[in-house]
């Protein structure tokens, strides 16, 4: 989303965040469930489905309801095949997946490690499902702003990937979406775009132009474009990528709001305010059903509104949409994470317009601040 200069990557980036990798990210039963022992068929075939279902639900982006099925399904592998199965592992990949989409980073990450020790130590620091928790604990450091614990991951994710499937394989153009991120956030823009390009036509050839991992670079690789001020390509990008996911994935689902809301940012900067609105105003409809009132994205939606209807003149809108952004990110985020300079620049300059000069000076100092720390 808009954040006035800050790179706001979790925002932008198609991955994780929110991010169309459903049947790699959360995985329905995979090779590795033939864990059973004494186990009878029906406490397996339980099991299956109840992880299934989280899959599925995952998959149709109704992340609050998969969030418990896939609870559930931990419950019950660990219960029938024990906490260290890798049955136990699946689920708990899935969970701690589910959790860092919905905004639950601390309770994601613990789940993630979980899953990763039992697949390290049950099948090899190599092996390919090792590979998919690598992945998914990359996300969400990127999300965390724990950008060399999530390099270092997608890094040996990425060979792993490359050493089992070959480097023109799909799963490794999942992975270098990733790097492509991590580099973004280092603005190492040049960098980023060359791997977004190799990605994307590794998932072209092999995918096809419509697929919706193809729709996730090309929604990332606008987004690089559009921090590097070349709105001209990043448009048409952006608007390819929402027509393919609005075709495969529906009108709702959680990858819509992001591609809205980066669409959003384009016209914002060409001066089309009122498109813009629209667009934020979809996303955030979205964001909230899915993720809750209190979650990141929707403060990203919230700041961005925001400061749409500072640039209108709607300054009463203004500053209650800034407000109500900044208390999220404070709740969720913590008060010196990078993203609050998103919201704090905005308003300090509506503080600013309305006359509250030492208000204005206070948040602008703040901000400065954290930008200091992120330095």
């Amino acid at each position: 989303m808009l954040l006035l200069g800050v790179c706001a990557v979790g925002a932008l980036v198609a991955c994780p965040a929110d991010p169309p990798e459903t049947g790699v990210a959360v995985s329905k039963q995979a090779p590795e469930a033939v864990d059973a022992g004494s186990v009878t068929l029906v406490t397996m075939f339980q099991w299956k489905e109840v992880n299934d279902q989280a899959a599925e639900l995952y998959k149709q982006g109704e992340y609050a309801q998969a969030v418990v099925m896939a609870a559930r399904a931990v419950q019950l592998a660990e219960r029938a095949f024990g906490p260290y199965a890798l049955q136990a592992a699946t689920s708990l990949n899935n969970l701690g997946t589910i959790q860092n989409n919905l905004g639950r980073y601390a309770e994601a990450e613990p789940v993630l490690r979980r899953a990763l020790a039992i697949r390290e130590k049950r099948l090899g620091k190599a092996h390919p499902l090792v590979g998919i928790c690598l992945h998914n604990l990359a996300l969400l450091y990127e999300d965390l702003e724990r950008n060399e614990e999530a390099l270092e991951c997608i890094l040996r994710s990425i060979a792993i990937a490359e050493q089992v499937s070959g480097p023109e394989h799909p799963d490794v153009a999942l992975r270098l979406n990733v790097l492509a991120s991590i580099h973004r956030s280092h603005r190492r823009l040049a960098e980023a775009e060359q791997v977004y390009l190799r990605a994307l036509a590794i998932q072209e050839k092999a995918l096809g132009p419509e697929h919706r991992d193809v729709a996730t670079t090309l929604h990332n690789l606008a987004g690089c474009y559009n921090e590097l001020g070349h709105f001209a390509k990043a448009e048409p990008l952006y608007l390819r990528a929402l027509k393919v996911w609005e075709k495969e994935l529906g009108p709702d689902h959680p990858n819509l709001a992001s591609s809205y809301g980066a669409i959003a940012d384009v016209f914002v900067l060409r001066g089309r305010l009122d498109q813009a609105e629209v667009l934020l105003k979809r996303a955030l409809a979205i964001d909230r059903r899915v993720a809750g009132p209190d979650h990141p994205l929707v403060a990203s939606d919230l700041s961005s509104l925001g400061f749409v209807f500072l640039l209108q003149g709607r300054l009463e809108d203004a500053e209650l949409y800034l407000k109500l952004a900044l208390a999220i990110r404070e709740k969720t985020l913590g008060p010196d994470h990078p993203d609050l300079v998103g919201t704090l620049k905005p308003l300090a300059l509506l503080f600013r317009k309305t006359g509250r000069e030492a208000k204005a000076k206070s948040l602008e100092a703040r901000a400065e601040s954290i930008q200091g720390v992120e330095r």
